[in-house]
């Protein structure tokens, strides 16, 4: 049986970061929530929710060219349990149309991403108690047991500077996203 599965965000690739990043914010709302450098790339994370690190991440690299396909850099859905992500992870490694399966610890999420079988970029998220600056990458080994993950991703970021509880950092977003 599958888990609940909420689409809660999307990602896209970009020509130029600074400009798309300054439209959305200027036209429809959306503050930075983060921002920073993965794989070669700068990524800027959106939001207009106080509940949602990102609604939006932006990532340079968008290929020439326009089109389907030349945007889309991901497409995120959250689930509501360690055990759901492993009920999915087990489903994309029984089939043989998906690739690139990785999961990832980020801090403030543990992920599993693959790639449909046209090659889109997909992730299967939970999020953690934690709030750390993003783009943060870790493995997460879905072997361990749930209090284990949780043991593991503390301890990774007991000495991080940006490090806070979750609902902190959700009300300091609240606070950010309403009208003064």
């Amino acid at each position: 049986m599958l888990p609940d599965l909420k689409l809660r965000h999307m990602g896209m690739f970009v020509w130029d970061i600074d400009k798309m990043s300054q439209f959305y914010q200027e036209v429809l709302g959306f503050l930075v929530t983060d921002k920073g450098f993965v794989r070669d790339h700068h990524v800027v994370f959106l939001s207009r929710d106080p509940k949602s690190h990102h609604q939006l991440v932006m990532e340079t690299g968008r290929p020439p060219g326009s089109g389907p396909g030349y945007g889309l850099q991901q497409i995120s859905f959250q689930v509501t349990a360690l055990k759901d992500l492993r009920v999915m992870h087990d489903l994309v490694r029984a089939r043989d149309d998906v690739s690139l399966i990785q999961t990832v610890d980020h801090g403030n999420s543990w992920s599993l991403y693959f790639r449909d079988p046209e090659v889109n970029r997909v992730e299967i998220y939970l999020d953690t108690p934690w709030h750390v600056e993003q783009p943060y990458l870790d493995q997460l080994d879905l072997g361990l047991s749930d209090e284990a993950i949780h043991q593991v991703t503390e301890q990774r970021l007991k000495d991080n500077p940006s490090r806070k509880p979750m609902q902190q950092w959700q009300d300091e977003m609240a606070e950010r996203i309403t009208p003064q």
